[in-house]
């Protein structure tokens, strides 16, 4: 940082790196639960019901839905760095918590932890990146930080997938979430610098709004910010239901555990690579169509793993779900910086990740009892639909929010 802070990604490219290494760490914690958790809960726990064994994702969700909401007002109120460090010492026992677990219900224990350590660690490092880079390249900057993110969720699965079939489900999955924490924590304590005072640089006059009337105005009032919360939790929605779901639906079909892996890490890994480029093409193409345009492709996609019984197919359709997310992820975060005014756009940031990550409890619960009731096939079909459907909605009611002379701004 200099002594006159500057707004940029190139000029504030040592510290933007760091945040894109913390994040990376965020979702390395994520990404060791999405291959070894749903078999823990069948060969371990012996929880065969599908709406049982959602229960820590609907915990998971909930947490961080909650967790969220309030992380806006918390950056505001006591700056980013402080509640990226708490975010690390709530997540530092969630893989201990796994290991030791003797019942479901500390797994259970673990996602509400897991859940607030996404909350307040994911939310800070993207409310510091669009402090740190100004409107211009805000795209580009939510493209590395979701691609960090996600990357690591996919690479640790994968990993995760191998160290199981090889010492295992516990504890050595686990062990690396475990590093994960305490890198992330001794990186966010040490090197991580204050973003806060960056807001003035860009914000013109000021916009005083409760956190009544942000949340309103995000989820409701205004076209262009509820489009993006309802696309927000639908598609975490559906990554619930891949989260919990469709390890079961190939250990079923007879794959190993590593192929399971494998099939796991795809999706977030293309979605992770992908991120970074649907960034920047949303600064030059705007961001309505690649939000639109992906919720489709994942329906479509999802589609076809409903249809599918073989690794090669699936594989085929589970990067093709990561490219329609890859499409929508970092793209709905800049529309939401796009309209918010900056003096109350982390509060509106705060307001989407709650609708967004609401999506994984809705996902739980309606997946487990379709699940249930109609079989994991039905579930992933209903799964697709929905998600279709939202795309639709984005088509047709939300106005184009990239910054120019026409930009978008929200109203009460």
């Amino acid at each position: 940082m200099t002594d006159a802070p500057r707004l940029g990604l190139r000029a504030n490219l040592p510290q933007f790196t760091l945040l894109v290494v913390v994040n990376a760490m965020v979702g390395g914690m994520l990404g060791q639960e999405r291959t070894v958790v749903p078999l823990l809960a069948e060969q371990v726990f012996a929880l065969s019901a599908h709406t049982a064994l959602l229960t820590y994702i609907l915990a998971f969700g909930l947490s961080k839905a909650v967790t969220n909401l309030f992380s806006g007002s918390l950056c505001d109120r006591f700056g980013r760095r402080p509640v990226l460090v708490a975010g690390w010492l709530v997540g530092l026992p969630v893989p201990l918590l796994i290991i030791w677990a003797p019942g479901w219900e500390w797994v259970i224990a673990a996602n509400v932890l897991l859940g607030i350590n996404q909350g307040l660690t994911w939310s800070a490092t993207v409310i510091m990146k669009i402090d740190l880079v100004g409107p211009e390249r805000r795209g580009l900057a939510m493209g590395f930080n979701e691609s960090a993110g996600y990357l690591a969720v996919a690479v640790t699965a994968l990993v995760t997938g191998y160290l199981a079939e090889l010492y295992g489900l516990r504890p050595a999955p686990f062990l690396l979430g475990l590093a994960y924490a305490v890198i992330g924590l001794g990186l966010s304590a040490v090197w991580v610098r204050e973003t806060r005072g960056f807001v003035s640089l860009e914000a013109r006059g000021t916009d005083r709004r409760s956190l009544r009337e942000i949340f309103v105005t995000t989820s409701f009032r205004d076209p262009s910010l509820s489009s993006v919360s309802q696309a927000g939790l639908v598609n975490n929605l559906n990554d619930g239901v891949a989260w919990g779901l469709f390890p079961v639906l190939f250990m079923v079909e007879g794959l190993t555990i590593a192929e399971i892996g494998v099939l796991t890490a795809t999706l977030p890994a293309v979605w992770g690579l992908g991120q970074i480029a649907a960034g920047a093409l949303s600064d030059r193409w705007g961001r309505k169509r690649l939000i639109a345009g992906g919720m489709l492709l994942q329906g479509a996609a999802l589609a076809w793993i409903a249809a599918a019984d073989d690794f090669a197919p699936w594989a085929v359709a589970a990067a093709l779900v990561g490219a329609g997310t890859a499409m929508v992820y970092p793209t709905l975060l800049a529309a939401v910086a796009d309209v918010a005014h900056p003096s109350w756009r982390a509060r509106a940031v705060g307001v989407y990740r709650w609708w967004r990550d609401f999506g994984f409890a809705v996902g739980a619960v309606a997946a487990g009892l379709l699940a249930d009731s109609f079989g994991v096939r039905v579930a992933v079909v209903v799964t697709a639909a929905v998600t279709v459907m939202s795309g639709l909605v984005v088509a047709v009611r939300m106005r184009e929010t990239r910054p120019g002379p026409g930009a978008v701004k929200a109203s009460l």
